[in-house]
């Protein structure tokens, strides 16, 4: 099988990020760079299916030469190749251009290699932005099906069967190939690299795109704002349990909550 695995470059979420208070943007200084975790969940699965079934998996990504970093990590997890779109503007792309971008990164990298992708996984979002839309539109500028919020994923004959999760459980899917898929959380982790691996990943070369074109953005960005933060509760102590329960009754009354 043939496997490509579109990673975006975000800053570590794990860290509290705050506004600087002069520019009113996200204040990034000191924040590490990672692979977008949805992202690290679409290259587990994709290596996984290689090591079960054959074949090879590619990791391309759009942005500045920073981003060759997330893509080393990639290959020092199982990636066998790894593509750059080098495209210094790409933090101010909306969703639709990026999808254009990867679209066209697609065909390149097809034609470089001489063989086409049997299925493209995409994160089912980004912790950025989340805006869960770029594997939607990459399906269609490439003209192929497209299943969301996918966990797992089973090769059968020239179609793949395809577990959604949804809101109320699971659906199962399928498609036939080539496909894009965007990936939820499946009900296991990322492998960590080691040190054998890493040190390989560092003598593998990134092939280098152009860009599509220059587009400006389709969406303007008014203002950023931090979420409010969510008020301390307060502690019942009582001796018995409807002491406690009075206590509550009064303390939703003073709040005006009923």
């Amino acid at each position: 099988m043939e496997l490509l695995v579109c990673i975006k470059q975000v800053p570590d979420d794990s860290v509290e990020i705050s506004l600087d208070p002069a520019t009113k943007t996200p204040d990034l200084k000191g924040v590490t760079s990672v692979v977008n975790a949805f992202d690290t969940y679409g290259l587990e699965m994709a290596v996984r299916l290689k090591e079960k079934f054959g074949g090879e998996v590619t990791v391309v990504s759009i942005g500045g030469e920073n981003v060759k970093n997330s893509l080393k990590n990639c290959l020092s997890v199982g990636a066998d190749r790894a593509y750059l779109v080098r495209n210094e503007k790409a933090d101010s792309l909306d969703p639709l251009n990026i999808a254009k971008e990867l679209s066209h990164a697609v065909h390149e990298i097809e034609n470089e290699l001489d063989r086409s992708f049997d299925l493209i996984f995409c994160g089912k979002e980004s912790t950025d932005y989340a805006s869960s839309q770029v594997g939607i539109l990459l399906a269609k500028e490439l003209a192929m099906p497209v299943a969301a919020n996918v966990i797992g994923i089973e090769p059968e004959d020239e179609a793949v069967k395809l577990t959604q999760e949804t809101e109320d459980g699971y659906r199962l899917l399928e498609a036939a190939v080539p496909c894009v898929a965007t990936i939820q959380k499946p009900d296991y982790d990322p492998r960590y690299p080691t040190i054998k691996s890493k040190m390989a990943a560092r003598k593998k070369e990134i092939g280098e795109l152009e860009p599509f074109g220059e587009t400006d953005s389709l969406i303007k960005v008014l203002r950023v704002f931090a979420p409010k933060k969510r008020s301390a509760g307060i502690k019942i102590k009582a001796d018995s349990p409807q002491e406690a329960v009075a206590q509550a009754m009064s303390a939703i009354t003073e709040a005006r909550v009923l």
